[in-house]
């Protein structure tokens, strides 16, 4: 799943060791952007994202899964980064600009109905 969501939050690094060695765990809040914006906490494991690109207020563009666990009869669900990327001026929302056509050099077109074209109607 991909998002695009605006960087409000970054939660102290969680690191610890386990049976595959130590680990590192960020979290995230990032904020969506539309009529109704939602807030999602998003983690990143491991070294998926540098600290210029963490920086409140950036734009990302994250790529994640969403688990969910069953733990004592109650559910937990997680959402895992797997990539996360700066998001440009133009992939940020903002229409690319595009020259005008020239209107001068378009070719004359024909309105006066006399009936000299080749349409059947």
């Amino acid at each position: 799943m991909q998002l695009t969501a605006k960087l409000i939050q970054v939660l102290p690094l969680q690191t610890g060791t386990g049976k595959n060695g130590e680990w590192k765990k960020q979290d995230i809040v990032v904020e969506t952007d539309g009529q109704y914006p939602k807030k999602v906490c998003i983690s990143i494991w491991g070294d998926k994202a540098s600290e210029s690109v963490l920086q409140v207020g950036n734009v990302l563009d994250i790529s994640f899964d969403v688990e969910s666990r069953e733990y004592n009869g109650r559910w937990y669900t997680d959402v895992k980064a797997w990539k996360i990327d700066l998001v440009g001026a133009n992939a940020a929302g903002t229409p690319p600009s595009y020259p005008a056509p020239d209107m001068a050099s378009a070719p004359p077109v024909d309105l006066s109905g006399d009936g000299t074209d080749d349409l059947p109607f």
